[in-house]
């Protein structure tokens, strides 16, 4: 695997893992990813929710942050943004060796928000603001309200992965987005 990412990288590609997991951070997997050539990784709602409630990875946490009292939602969302800085710190170096072009992970934003431009902008800066690491991304669908909300963002300085791009017109827009 080594070799086919080394000259997947010769050809100006970049290797992105989408997964991320307590378990693979703490077993060591995700910084043996980044070793052999794994440039960027990202998740979403639905890699975080099955890691959590599929292993025993996140139970301490869990516990804690239900005894200080968060809810459901906002103990999800303290696991997602613990996870995704610390494979951020993982891949800083990557980051700082490319000058920014790689080295990223990505966290998305709610899926319910994917129909309302400024809900994502507030939850996407919001998001970027309380990671707190240059070499990270915030995951927008590439809806008819997503488009604007990503020019908007890219606007004001948030590192943006785009999602849900599956048509030529869509591209263009994503495209005219960054313009």
């Amino acid at each position: 695997m080594v070799n086919q990412i080394r000259e997947a990288q010769k050809l100006g590609q970049s290797i992105w893992y989408d997964n991320v997991s307590r378990g693979l951070l703490v077993s060591g997997e995700i910084a043996e990813l980044v070793k052999i050539g794994v440039t960027g990784l990202t998740s979403n709602p639905t890699i975080f929710e099955k890691a959590i409630s599929e292993s025993g990875d996140y139970d301490e946490a869990l516990i804690a942050l239900a005894m200080e009292g968060h809810t459901a939602e906002e103990a999800f969302e303290e696991l997602a943004i613990t996870d995704i800085r610390n494979v951020a710190d993982l891949l800083r170096q990557v980051y700082d060796d490319t000058d920014g072009t790689d080295g990223y992970a990505s966290l998305e934003v709610s899926p319910s928000l994917a129909h309302d431009t400024d809900a994502t902008v507030a939850e996407a800066l919001r998001l970027f603001t309380k990671l707190d690491r240059p070499n990270v991304m915030v995951k927008v669908p590439a809806t008819p309200a997503g488009i604007p909300a990503i020019q908007r963002l890219i606007g004001k300085g948030v590192n943006i992965n785009v999602t849900l791009l599956f048509d030529l017109e869509a591209y263009r827009n994503v495209r005219n987005a960054y313009s």
